[in-house]
């Protein structure tokens, strides 16, 4: 069963705009990043929830989308994730967030595939820009932020055939492909 989560948790980059998230499910999913682990216990990390119109247009244009499609600017109008999840350190409990950012994404984005929904994490953000927009106070710095919707697209696993080249691609019919080394090419037997 978490395997198949696994597999089914993919980057998704497009959604059904009109597919809504409502405010309960997003605490739903951050409540899983609430129970997961974190680094001394310290539990610093913080949330924006983002599920309006209004709010999910301030924080859209400050994302970069898909920096191995070239020719793509993101999704279109109709195509945008129904919500957000912000995720934030509060540096009045701590300086460094160790790996808990990594952690509370993977609870979130697993927790939404089990619900049907999909995900698109960002490391890649106009974080003045954002800070600015959604008015984020200096107590706390923005690490990441989870897109989220009702997939539009579909997402292939396949076997890396270059063991150099990673990069993901979209065919003729937009199906998004996704190249993964093999395990045997993981694993040292040193």
């Amino acid at each position: 069963m978490l395997r198949e989560l696994i597999i089914k948790n993919r980057t998704y980059r497009r959604f059904y705009e009109d597919v809504k998230i409502e405010r309960g499910t997003l605490e739903e999913l951050i409540d899983l990043a609430r129970l997961s682990s974190t680094g001394g216990n310290l539990q610093s990390l913080k949330y924006i929830v983002s599920y309006t119109e209004e709010k999910n247009s301030l924080i859209f244009p400050h994302l970069k989308w898909a920096g191995y499609l070239k020719d793509w600017d993101g999704p279109i109008e109709g195509e945008r994730p129904a919500g957000y999840i912000v995720i934030l350190l509060d540096k009045g409990i701590s300086k460094n967030c160790f790996w808990d950012h990594g952690i509370a994404c993977q609870s979130i984005l697993l927790g939404a595939a089990e619900k049907g929904l999909g995900g698109c994490m960002f490391g890649a953000i106009d974080r003045e820009g954002l800070n600015v927009a959604l008015d984020i106070p200096e107590q706390y710095e923005l690490l990441l932020v989870i897109a989220l919707g009702k997939p539009k697209e579909e997402v292939v696993l396949e076997d890396i055939k270059d063991s150099q080249d990673v990069k993901y691609w979209r065919d003729e019919n937009q199906v998004h492909h996704v190249p993964k080394r093999k395990l045997e090419d993981l694993i040292l037997d040193i």
